[in-house]
């Protein structure tokens, strides 16, 4: 019998185990998947936590229940991938060996990599909302929270979905206003990338939005210490940004073992093909969702379009074929304003986020790079299909690859014009 064994049954782990359950003669695999943590995690809801639109409940449900029942799962912490031996060392004691490995480990927050960040002041006037945890906690802050200086700084890029820490932003303008102390709040994004985001067109629209909001932009800023108790972030050129309460984004790390087996980059992302997501190294290794190192959003999306396409494209290189570049980067994302609005993106690796009309041309329902109603439902409404569809590895009706078909296209003439 061969044996497929996934590393990680977050997102991207237990869709490609459900859709390979279904797409493999089961009578001739054994699909086993490894993690530590007994609780699934929707990570998109962990934005709506501080503001109180979702609670902890909300947001977890156990794994098995999601997993394939003729799958194994094995609830422990990875040691070691000895990759020239096809096996894999587990704290348990377990070693599992494998046929082919797909990584799925996913990304995780680092802030002890920052000097000052994880001290005394963590959890006090220091937060994130990357974790669940941190999300709670950061909820009963603010509950109570009187009004100063709220900055959100992002360590270092890449991390998980690039537009939250903007979210987060809009959506605490919102909140301070319903709250009526707005007028005695200050929002700053301190971020290292020149703009609000990172391609020209959806970067200048969001920048003119956050101003519109009277969010402040410090852009280029590479942090690199925080003083807790001066209460003060400080980048590499020494330009200081004062807090009075500090929202960090910090340092997002793939798993140290990826790292440890030379599979990785330096920050322990999988060294994989783009458009196939077979590692650069080794012909059995694969890495899907935030795990791998492809050059566009670390996303539930990505993870799902890569989910996709890998998956017909696995069954055709298990039988001796050659694996299609398929995977373009596609990636599309709800981007909450607040208010009771979001804005929908959608792009991929040479495409940036356009306006336009989404799934549909001319019709949406959702509209591109617009703010409005519809999109936030569609927002919030997701995590049903995200519990309901994706983790069970049921297919969305919408191409994996992204379609031009509704969008812009002569905005991107002219914003060629403009840097020629």
């Amino acid at each position: 019998m061969k044996k497929l064994l996934i590393l990680g049954a977050g997102t991207a782990g237990t869709m490609v185990a459900n859709r390979l359950n279904r797409m493999l003669n089961m009578n001739e695999w054994q699909i086993t998947l490894v993690d530590q943590d007994p609780l699934h995690h929707y990570q998109a809801g962990y934005l709506f936590i501080p503001f109180g639109t979702y609670g902890r409940d909300d947001v977890i449900q156990p794994k098995a229940k999601y997993i394939p029942s003729r799958a194994r799962l094995i609830q422990s912490k990875l040691e070691a991938i000895e990759p020239d031996h096809n096996r894999v060392r587990l704290t348990n004691g377990d070693v599992l060996d494998y046929d082919y490995l797909i990584i799925a480990t996913g990304t995780d927050i680092h802030p002890e990599e920052t000097p000052g960040l994880a001290e005394h002041e963590w959890g006090k006037s220091i937060h994130n909302f990357y974790t669940l945890d941190g999300a709670v906690a950061l909820a009963e802050k603010l509950r109570n929270w009187q009004g100063g200086r709220l900055v959100v700084n992002v360590v270092e890029n890449p991390i998980k979905c690039p537009v939250a820490p903007l979210e987060f932003l809009m959506l605490a303008d919102s909140y301070f206003r319903k709250r009526g102390i707005r007028d005695r709040v200050e929002l700053v994004y301190a971020t290292p990338l020149s703009g609000a985001f990172t391609k020209p067109v959806a970067s200048k629209l969001l920048g003119d939005l956050l101003e519109r909001k009277n969010i402040i932009v410090e852009p280029d800023f590479y942090i690199e210490r925080a003083d807790p108790d001066a209460k003060k972030i400080i980048s590499y050129d020494e330009r200081e940004v004062e807090y009075d309460l500090l929202v960090t984004v910090p340092l997002n790390k793939g798993a140290e073992a990826v790292g440890n087996a030379g599979l990785g980059d330096d920050l322990n992302y999988v060294t994989v093909n783009p458009h196939t997501f077979l590692s650069t190294k080794y012909a059995n290794i694969f890495a899907l969702g935030d795990a791998a190192n492809l050059p566009t959003s670390k996303a539930g999306a990505v993870a799902h379009y890569s989910v996709d396409l890998f998956s017909e494209n696995f069954l055709q290189y298990i039988e001796g074929k050659e694996l299609e570049e398929s995977f373009d980067g596609h990636a599309n994302c709800f981007v909450e304003s607040g208010d009771g609005k979001a804005l929908l993106l959608d792009f991929n690796y040479k495409v940036e986020p356009l306006p336009g009309r989404f799934p549909v041309p001319l019709l949406g329902p959702f509209s591109l790079l617009q703010e409005s109603y519809i999109n936030h439902i569609g927002k919030l409404g997701f995590s049903w299909m995200y519990w309901n569809i994706l983790m069970r590895g049921l297919k969305l009706p919408l191409p994996a690859t992204m379609s031009m078909a509704g969008k812009r296209t002569d905005l991107l003439k002219s914003q060629a014009g403009m840097s020629a």
